[in-house]
């Protein structure tokens, strides 16, 4: 039902953000915004107006566009799509696909650089979710050295 998958969806966000932030791949990453992290500026709001937090979480990647493409390229559960509300996990680099209207410079006004990474987090296992996205960081970061 439509609740009992808001709720997985949550979760699992949640713990993806986590692991995001101060996981074993967290040295590649510069910046995780999910409101279930306590280090989201507005998680005491969320806190109390939310029951769960949102399936969407963004993060900024170390680097520039060549990583967070060659990221995003190397997925292979995260389809890559603009749409980022279905029962699948999806990613998308929105300065490029959602955001590629908005002037260069009003992106990076707003927060969106070419390694703001943006991901919906769908039904499937979590530890799956994370074994794709550590693949990917192990791809992008081992063709660097």
């Amino acid at each position: 039902n439509r609740r009992s998958q808001k709720a997985v969806v949550s979760t699992q966000s949640t713990g993806i953000a986590k692991w995001l932030e101060t996981g074993e791949k967290s040295g590649f990453v510069k910046k995780v915004i999910h409101p279930g992290l306590p280090s989201h500026p507005q998680h005491e709001l969320a806190k109390r107006q939310m029951k769960g937090f949102s399936g969407m979480l963004s993060f900024v990647i170390d680097g520039g566009i060549a990583e967070a493409t060659l990221f995003l390229q190397s997925l292979k559960i995260f389809a890559l799509a603009e749409s980022l509300g279905g029962y699948e996990s999806l990613a998308e680099l929105p300065s490029v696909m959602t955001h590629a209207s908005v002037p260069a410079e009003q992106r990076e006004l707003i927060g969106i650089s070419d390694s703001l990474i943006r991901l919906s987090v769908g039904i499937e296992e979590p530890e799956d979710l994370i074994a794709d996205l550590s693949q990917a960081f192990e791809i992008v970061y081992n063709k660097k050295k």
